[in-house]
């Protein structure tokens, strides 16, 4: 079936949650480690990671999880209209131009945009508009990473051409059934792919990037205090024990401060609608899954388990509670996370959500497989 055009899926005006995936042409390993020529590529998933950090903090878009392999990489995104309205328009000016600035430095970041930079785009009410919106499409987001980073590997490998097989694929999540089995699929990728064989081992991903936030502040608490000083011990004044302690938590936790928190119920201060980020490294501060940080690992590492074989160990409470929500059984949560990619075309949900679903111009009719409603069934 053919794909519908971006713009009858998802729109940069409205929120909406998409899985998004690319792979490199020809399905080569310029990612990774090519086996015929022996090169190892790996840098330049760190490429993409920091190109996510920084898009993350600029954009009005929610990086909800990823996972960068040797020949693709996956990415959940959800798209903040209502966070950009709150933007200033010199907000607005200052976050496109540190995105596509007009001055690097020696490293090739982007310099922060002077007055005269921000001016140029302040008093011209139509570019500001086309900009607003732009920082709200997932579109954009990928049109940059994409291009930044052919761009980056064809002048390392001093080659001309394609780097992208094609354009990248985008699947809208309709429903809470989707969206979780979307993330597991994504953060569970390299251990699917037989790469890795444990979360912890899963490089590259923002699971693992959760799990090294979460260490980090488990060490961090078990770490002898100043008041568990000796007597025999100089004590150090509280001003320069509290600037020391800051800086060590704000070293050893932000791991994942780039992503959306998990939990959908995560603690705003008792704000509701757009809660901007309050640390400027994401969008905002509003999670997405309806679930406990705690309870979505431990579904995770249960699903791992139950991945490469048929026979399936025993679920305990906590997990059967969390499917229950999802009013999913345990035989379609891992058909869901193993064939996620395959089930579905433009959108992806309940075969029932996707029938009741229009496209957004054309209102046409989203196609339904076979093969997830057998799985639904």
């Amino acid at each position: 079936m053919a794909r519908l055009a971006r713009a009858e899926v998802f729109s940069p005006d409205e929120v909406a949650i998409v899985h998004v995936m690319n792979r490199v042409v020809r399905r080569c390993f310029l990612l990774g480690t090519d086996s015929l020529t022996g090169k190892n590529y790996d840098h330049r998933k760190g490429w993409i990671e920091d190109l996510l950090k920084r898009y993350a903090a600029s954009f009005g878009i929610d990086l909800l999880g990823f996972a960068i392999l040797s020949n693709h990489f996956h990415l959940i995104l959800r798209s903040r209209p209502d966070v950009v309205a709150t933007w200033s328009d010199e907000e607005v000016a200052r976050r496109w131009l540190l995105l596509c600035p007009i001055r690097k430095d020696d490293h090739g970041n982007p310099l922060e945009p002077n007055q005269a930079e921000l001016d140029f785009i302040q008093n011209d009410p139509r570019k500001l508009e086309i900009i607003r919106l732009r920082l709200s499409d997932i579109g954009w987001w990928m049109r940059l990473l994409c291009q930044t980073v052919a761009m980056r590997a064809n002048h390392e490998d001093h080659e001309i051409g394609r780097f992208w097989q094609s354009r990248f694929r985008a699947v809208r999540l309709l429903d809470e059934a989707a969206l979780v089995a979307c993330a597991a699929y994504v953060d569970l990728n390299p251990i699917r792919a037989a790469i890795a064989d444990r979360l912890e081992t899963s490089d590259y991903t923002s699971v693992q990037r959760r799990l090294q936030t979460q260490q980090n502040q488990s060490e961090l608490r078990n770490t002898v205090s100043p008041s568990d000083r000796s007597p025999t011990e100089s004590k150090p004044s509280r001003r320069s024990v509290k600037k020391t302690d800051d800086a060590r938590t704000k070293q050893l936790s932000t791991a994942d401060r780039f992503l959306a928190p998990l939990p959908l119920e995560e603690r705003n201060n008792g704000k509701t609608g757009p809660v901007a980020s309050r640390t400027g490294a994401r969008c905002s501060d509003t999670g997405f899954l309806p679930m406990t940080q705690e309870n979505y690992l431990r579904l995770l590492r249960w699903t791992a388990k139950q991945l490469p074989r048929e026979q399936r160990t025993r679920t305990s409470p906590e997990l059967k509670e969390v499917l229950n929500r999802l009013d999913l059984n345990t035989s379609t949560w891992l058909s869901l996370v193993r064939k996620f990619g395959k089930l579905f075309y433009n959108v992806a949900g309940r075969p029932q959500t996707i029938e009741l679903t229009r496209s957004r111009i054309g209102q046409h009719r989203h196609y339904v497989r076979r093969e997830t409603r057998e799985v639904f069934s």
